[in-house]
């Protein structure tokens, strides 16, 4: 099977990545994984707790207690990035599991059944785990 020159130049211009590439990623890594920070903090009662009036989890329950810890120590290690790639693909899956248990049975679109959120950063935690954590990352100076 050969390429055409058209294909390479193609190819190669669909993965070329900038300077200000690293930047972006981590800039956008860095505000995505406080953003969630603040959502694992909700299962614990802050920011008005999971039912708007200070509520949170019961200790130790399964999969809420747990699943906010998952999403604040998950949502740390992202923000700092640090072993950012498994705690992108951990926190993934933990978005994955939400919707698929909590918002599907309620309906079969994520704006039927309020999962679009679970359903954004379910993605977007799969891109991070893929690309990687971008510039500014204590994974990058790990690796020095």
């Amino acid at each position: 099977m050969t390429t055409t020159a058209r294909e390479t130049q193609t190819r190669t211009a669909a993965t070329k990545t900038t300077p200000v590439t690293g930047i972006v990623v981590g800039a956008s890594r860095i505000v995505i994984s406080f953003l969630f920070g603040f959502h694992g903090l909700q299962g614990f009662g802050f920011f008005g707790g999971i039912d708007g009036q200070g509520g949170g989890v019961p200790f130790g329950s399964f999969p809420g207690w747990w699943g906010s810890v998952l999403e604040l120590v998950g949502a740390a290690l992202l923000l700092a990035g640090l072993a950012s790639r498994p705690a992108a693909l951990l926190l993934s899956g933990v978005m994955a599991y939400a919707y698929f248990t909590v918002h599907a049975p309620m309906g079969l679109l994520p704006l039927q059944n309020m999962g679009e959120p679970a359903a954004v950063y379910s993605w977007v935690f799969l891109l991070f785990a893929a690309i990687g954590p971008g510039r500014l990352a204590l994974d990058n100076l790990r690796k020095r």
